[in-house]
């Protein structure tokens, strides 16, 4: 099975930067990647994704100018390159995976998760 690990996640200032990871392990050639977050009693929100055929990517307009997602075949791993971070940007983010190499926005699309990673932005 799949297997996602997310790391990189920290305490930071408003306006700085930061990068996530999401390591993977069996396979996924083919698979597209997505990155979600999650706060407290909200549902899972679509960040952005990339597709393994073309590297197509998505984003939230909400991160849209200010995040990217890239994927590192070699490494098996996916980033999500985030700039600009603000207080909005607070909570936990999730990695995630699908077999169907849609590219979704939609969190019921995506068959494998990470176990998250705390992104905080406070000053």
């Amino acid at each position: 099975q799949v297997q996602l690990v997310e790391s990189g996640g920290a305490l930071v200032r408003p306006g700085d930067s930061l990068t996530l990871s999401c390591a993977a392990s069996g396979h996924t050639a083919g698979y597209a990647t997505g990155w979600f977050r999650q706060a407290p009693g909200k549902g899972r929100e679509f960040v952005a994704s990339i597709r393994w055929s073309d590297s197509r990517t998505y984003y939230a307009t909400s991160v849209q100018g200010r995040f990217t997602i890239s994927r590192d075949n070699a490494k098996n791993t996916v980033y999500l390159q985030m700039n600009s971070l603000n207080s909005e940007d607070t909570t936990i983010y999730y990695c995630a995976a699908v077999s169907l190499d849609s590219g979704g926005y939609t969190s019921a699309e995506y068959e494998y998760w990470g176990k998250g990673t705390q992104v905080t932005v406070s000053s």
